[in-house]
């Protein structure tokens, strides 16, 4: 008998996890408190959604009873109200760390996923943690996670003698859903009890499909509500202060305004007049000795803000609007520069994104730049001229994703930059189509691009790729392959690096789908990657890896890998000339990695790595370490403490025209030299509460390039002795950068910001191996650019404004 009844409850929960489970909501006239105390007589009168079930690491698996979950929603004509009861047998071991908006932290954390739509395509989460923290993000099987996106909602959240609660309004201006009668959406909750590392959701998400967003469970019960206007108003005004030691302190005022306006239940204008970028992150800047450009991310929050659809196809990289100029100035005899513009101001910029009911994304992005000029003296006659380095520009993206069957797309991607005047002009369209089976078991990508620049002559490329792969279960592989034409060139809104070129690949991976004896989580994957010159068909690149990642039944992360390059390849990019390659090496390297517990006070990432090449004397190794220190739930550190070193490195140096008469140089010199780069970085945070953050980051960074020796470049890619080359081509390049900031979220999606930042960088061709000067060098006022700022941004939403009115 005992063994029918256990077999039933089995049988009843696997039916369980292959149903969408339901939840019906009511409509409410009473006004709820958002304070977490869940103490309106109304919460009672609604169904709970309990049974929650374990997503990782133990999948599948019960709540247990002393962590027992229960959530209610209600909605009235304005907002969705969500309340939880979470229990916990220990509050007091309740980690709560206090953290600026969007960070999770040490800290417990519920959450609610809603799809208006109930299309299984996009998700918008809304997180609380139990230090009354807020994040949230817009998540697509495709794109993953965006947190840049952020909504204006209210939540509380309080530790109670039996757990914690939290309570939730998040009105319609932040969700997006159709305007029918009678709406049912898609609904997920989520729960992570951080000291044990599991979570655990509502609706069953079986980690062995390759989805996320459709496994939900369903809202029904919300009838008669209209989707809001959505026109949001975000004025904003800075002052700046600019001091350093080569020109006179100046003060700016600055003000402008951004614009979030909905146009109909699916689609949403973003809008920017007059940019502020003046407080956003610094790049860290390298020295960059190889042939191509140092790739910067995006930091600038309307760029990346609800880009997802843009991302389709890889055509974008958005730091090309603003970026530097595309000419430099040509400064003559008696000349110098006055003004050399590093930068290209943007003048205005909007974008267009949403997605139907039946599917069909559109997202629209346009961006103008301002006529750009350097500033250059006649140091005999005193007279002063302009020249053009950038005129007025127009960059454009359009891309309509239509998704179906809830699981795939096919997508059509077009860039345009257009220059004023004979200035280059750029166009990249692509067809891009990502497939998967209904059970998402299988999955077939791909993409066809065809880029015309129009630069004097007209030059056109292709860019293809074509990947299978099974995206299901414990063991799970990978096929597919690229070609690349010579002149696909997408750089004009997009960054690329090698053209001309075919490839094939392939993965195979394993991953245990519970927790055994010493694990929460185990993976081994095995990658393969071999390119061609598309000509020749000599290898250019060919790499194999094999890589194993774990997390520890004490929640510690562990792993090791090993790679090589099995043949000797040819390089066409570093001798940067035409048609010219050097000879690669063989080699093999490996690495471990070690991430003990963040839940710890104290914890520590170390990762040491090394490679050894098939040239005499040649290899290099270095580490990284990083400590982290939690004084308490206001207060840590975090340190990170970076070294490498490339012993016998090849590397391009100069080209010499030995011929006059010759098209491209004759003699290409690289040198034999040694390699070492010092990094140290230093951030942290005192929080006085979820509103209101201080934070500091520092970093100090120094490499340096040191010749032992000229090698000439032959015909056939070997290097040869140079004896004769004796020019200073050593590097070295250190900087400094400190940002002291306070944050303060004084209203609902309202922020006053407060800035100090001091930064300082020099390029030497002499090497000082006294890391202490190469410190207090950068660290005197000559040296130092100081930056003040104050900012203050108000959100304003027009409903309210219209109710008070």
């Amino acid at each position: 008998m005992k063994k029918l009844i256990l077999l039933t409850l089995l049988l009843g929960t696997i039916y369980s996890f292959g149903q969408r489970k339901k939840l019906e909501t009511k409509f409410i006239s009473d006004k709820i408190e958002i304070d977490g105390k869940i103490n309106e007589s109304v919460w009672q009168t609604a169904p709970i959604a309990g049974d929650f079930i374990t997503f990782e690491p133990d999948n599948g698996k019960p709540i247990p009873e002393n962590k027992k979950t229960e959530v209610r929603v209600l909605y009235d004509n304005d907002a969705i109200y969500i309340a939880a009861i979470m229990n916990d047998e220990n509050p007091e071991k309740i980690l709560r760390e206090i953290t600026q908006r969007d960070d999770f932290g040490t800290s417990d954390v519920f959450g609610v996923f809603i799809n208006g739509f109930n299309d299984g395509q996009q998700d918008f989460q809304f997180f609380v943690n139990a230090a009354d923290g807020q994040a949230d993000c817009i998540t697509t099987d495709t794109n993953g996670e965006d947190y840049s996106w952020d909504a204006v909602w209210r939540s509380k959240a309080v530790i109670t003698d039996k757990g914690w609660n939290v309570e939730m309004r998040i009105p319609y201006a932040a969700l997006r859903f159709s305007a029918e009668k009678k709406q049912t959406w898609g609904l997920n909750f989520f729960r992570e009890v951080r000291r044990d590392r599991f979570k655990y959701t509502w609706n069953f998400i079986d980690s062995k499909l390759g989805t996320f967003t459709q496994q939900t469970g369903i809202l029904e019960g919300i009838e008669n509500i209209k989707p809001p206007t959505r026109l949001f108003l975000l004025p904003y005004s800075s002052f700046y202060v600019d001091a350093n030691s080569r020109q006179k302190t100046v003060g700016t005022l600055k003000g402008g305004l951004d614009v979030k306006y909905g146009i109909n239940d699916a689609f949403t204008l973003d809008m920017i007049l007059i940019p502020d970028f003046g407080q956003t992150k610094f790049d860290d800047q390298i020295l960059n000795l190889g042939p191509f450009e140092q790739q910067f991310n995006e930091n600038r929050p309307f760029f990346t803000e609800g880009t997802d659809l843009f991302s389709k196809g890889n055509l974008v990289y958005s730091r090309r609007i603003g970026g530097n100029p595309t000419n430099s100035p040509s400064v003559g005899t008696n000349e110098v520069l006055l003004e050399n513009p590093a930068n290209v101001s943007l003048i205005n910029a909007f974008k267009v994104s949403g997605r139907t009911k039946n599917g069909l994304g559109v997202g629209i992005l346009n961006a103008v730049t301002q006529k750009t000029s350097a500033t250059i003296a006649n140091t005999v006659t005193g007279e002063t001229r302009r020249e053009l380095l950038e005129p007025l520009a127009n960059y454009n993206v359009l891309v309509l994703d239509q998704r179906f069957r809830k699981n795939s797309s096919v997508s059509f991607v077009n860039t345009n930059v257009t220059r004023n005047g004979s200035f280059r002009d750029g166009n990249v369209t692509a067809l891009v189509w990502d497939l998967n089976t209904k059970k998402n078991t299988y999955n077939l990508s791909g993409d066809f691009k065809y880029s015309h620049v129009n630069e004097g002559a007209t030059k056109t490329g292709i860019n293809s790729q074509l990947n299978f792969a099974e995206t299901s279960g414990k063991f799970r592989y990978g096929i597919g392959g690229d070609v690349m034409s010579k002149d696909f060139d997408n750089n004009d809104l997009g960054i690329n690096f090698e053209t001309n070129y075919y490839s094939v690949y392939g993965n195979a991976s394993y991953r245990i789908l519970n927790p055994t004896k010493y694990f929460n989580s185990f993976n081994t994957r095995i990658n393969a990657y071999t390119q061609f010159q598309k000509e020749t068909g000599k290898i250019q690149s060919s790499n194999i890896n094999y890589q194993v990642n774990s997390n520890t039944k004490k929640n510690h992360y562990i792993g090791f890998g090993f790679d090589a390059n099995p043949v000797e390849t040819y390089d066409y990019y570093e001798p940067r000339a035409a048609d010219r390659f050097v000879i690669r090496p063989t080699r093999i390297g490996g690495f471990i990695y070690i991430s003990t517990n963040y839940n710890n006070p104290f914890a520590f990432d170390f990762n040491p790595s090394f490679s050894v090449f098939d040239e005499a004397g040649r290899k290099s190794y270095g580490f990284s370490l990083g400590p982290r220190y939690r004084f308490n739930d206001k207060l840590s550190l975090n340190y990170n403490f970076n070294f490498s070193r490339q012993n016998n490195n090849k590397g391009f140096i100069d080209s010499v025209n030995e011929d006059q008469n010759a098209a491209t140089p004759n003699t290409i010199v690289f040198a034999n030299r040694n390699v070492v780069t010092y990094a140290n970085t230093l951030s942290g945070k005192y929080s006085l509460n979820s509103q209101m953050t201080f934070n500091i980051a520092l970093r100090h960074y120094w490499s340096y390039a040191e010749n032992k020796n000229a090698l000439t470049l032959g015909n056939d890619g070997r290097l040869n002795p140079n004896n004769t080359y004796n020019a200073n081509k050593n590097s070295s390049f250190y900087s400094w950068n400190a940002d002291l900031s306070y944050n303060w979220w004084f209203a609902p999606g309202s922020q006053v910001s407060v800035l100090y930042r001091n930064n300082a960088g020099k390029f030497d061709r002499s090497i000082n191996k006294e890391f202490t000067n190469n410190v207090t060098a950068l660290l005197n006022n000559d040296a130092l650019n100081h930056v003040f700022s104050i900012s203050v941004r108000y959100f304003i939403d027009a409903n309210q404004v219209a109710k008070r009115l």
